[in-house]
């Protein structure tokens, strides 16, 4: 059974502070590279998880606003910081302090991605818990998924803005 079709179980798996999950895509998101510590704690063997989209592991908790926002960094030639629920195969989740970064051909062009997951602090998994619940609802309160994550990313916008902070100073103060 894939993740998509597990029940969630409310159990968190955690890894450890010394380990980093770690894997690669291509440009369309397809997982080309997934080390040990992704396969242990994914649940999914590697011949699960290479060719197959890397929202295979996309949690439902977590907000469509902070994808878009990730692509949009990451497909620009940009490195993007975020804490993320992942969801395993079975329907356990587990927490990542995500750093995504592309990665570029000889050419100079974007040939894919690369992302190094760690353990996050639990003050900062909190922190996200609530401001991706506000997103969530915000995401919820539109009929088109499309308005929905709109208007998430805005309120988004709307919080860092009170806060005075840039998304990556928000990020990387949690």
């Amino acid at each position: 059974m894939t993740s998509r079709g597990a029940t969630l179980t409310g159990h968190e798996r955690k890894f450890g502070s010394d380990e980093i999950i770690v894997s690669k895509t291509n440009l369309k998101g397809i997982i080309t590279y997934a080390n040990d510590v992704f396969l242990r704690i994914s649940g999914f063997s590697e011949a699960e998880l290479l060719g197959r989209p890397h929202n295979i592991v996309r949690h439902p908790d977590m907000p469509r606003c902070v994808y878009r926002l990730l692509w949009q960094r990451i497909t620009a030639g940009h490195e993007i910081f975020a804490y993320v629920v992942n969801r395993a195969q079975n329907g356990d989740h587990y927490w990542v302090f995500a750093h995504v970064t592309p990665v570029f051909g000889p050419d100079g062009a974007i040939a894919g991605y690369h992302s190094s997951r760690r353990r996050p602090e639990r003050g900062a998994v909190t922190a996200a818990t609530g401001l991706y619940a506000l997103l969530r609802e915000e995401e919820a309160r539109h009929r088109s998924p499309a308005d929905g994550m709109t208007a998430a990313a805005e309120r988004l916008d709307e919080i860092l803005r009170g806060k005075g902070v840039s998304y990556d100073e928000f990020v990387l103060g949690l």
